[in-house]
């Protein structure tokens, strides 16, 4: 009876983190333990650790997020002027989701999806 999912993911810098999460991609803050963050949207929520000696280029943490609106939701990231992976702009894919890819300030790969 599984009900819910909280990735953990991990950052080397809270304020950075913040920053990234709230102000471009529109997440809402839920609480700050210092080396512990919880972040929302609509109905997911992450969850950050701190790694402070984290290298981001060997970081593969990564998540998928489905939407129901996938179009708007690119769209808006492209608005606010966030990086869309350059592998991973909004495209169809073989496996019958629509899908798009960017990195946070740590390199975890968030992948948002839509069933076409």
């Amino acid at each position: 009876m599984l009900t819910e999912i909280h990735p953990k993911l991990p950052m080397r810098d809270t304020r950075i983190t913040k920053a990234f999460y709230l102000d471009q991609l529109k997440f809402d803050h839920v609480t700050d333990y210092g080396d512990y963050l919880i972040l929302e949207k609509d109905k997911i929520e992450l969850h950050f650790f701190l790694f402070k000696d984290l290298d981001p280029k060997e970081n593969y943490g990564q998540i998928y997020i489905r939407t129901d609106d996938i179009t708007s939701l690119y769209q808006s990231f492209v608005d606010h002027n966030v990086n869309i992976h350059p592998n991973g702009h909004l495209q169809t894919k073989p496996w019958g989701q629509m899908e798009f890819s960017l990195l946070d300030p740590d390199h975890n790969l968030l992948t948002f999806g839509q069933s076409v």
